[in-house]
């Protein structure tokens, strides 16, 4: 098992910003990919952004240019800067963790776009 802890979710108003961070914890692993995904009431999951070990990252359209993703291996956290919120990112943002082959999610914190 890989434990994964989210935080950094919250309420903020449309045009605002949050940084979702997920920490990855217990033995000494190696992590390869790391992403967040996301899930709004009523609709699927889907991924938002992920970031292999060397750096490599990939986006959903829809968070281009708003979203960064970003790693610290020594730490095994990988975080999620979110800028220019708007309604439709309302969602429970998870984190997963792929280690050798495996796929380990987080328990999910909530963020809320709201006026």
């Amino acid at each position: 098992q890989v434990p994964l802890v989210e935080s950094g979710g919250g309420l903020v108003q449309p045009g605002g910003s949050l940084r979702l961070s997920c920490a990855a914890s217990g033995s000494i692993f190696i992590i390869n990919a790391m992403g967040w995904y996301r899930q709004a009431p009523g609709k699927e999951r889907e991924l938002v952004a992920t970031i292999d070990n060397g750096g490599s990252t990939k986006y959903a359209d829809s968070v281009k240019g708003r979203f960064t993703i970003s790693r610290d291996n020594g730490k095994n956290t990988v975080y999620l800067q979110m800028n220019s919120l708007s309604f439709e990112d309302t969602a429970v943002y998870y984190c997963i963790a792929e280690v050798a082959g495996l796929h380990y999610w987080g328990r999910g914190t909530q963020v809320t776009v709201s006026s």
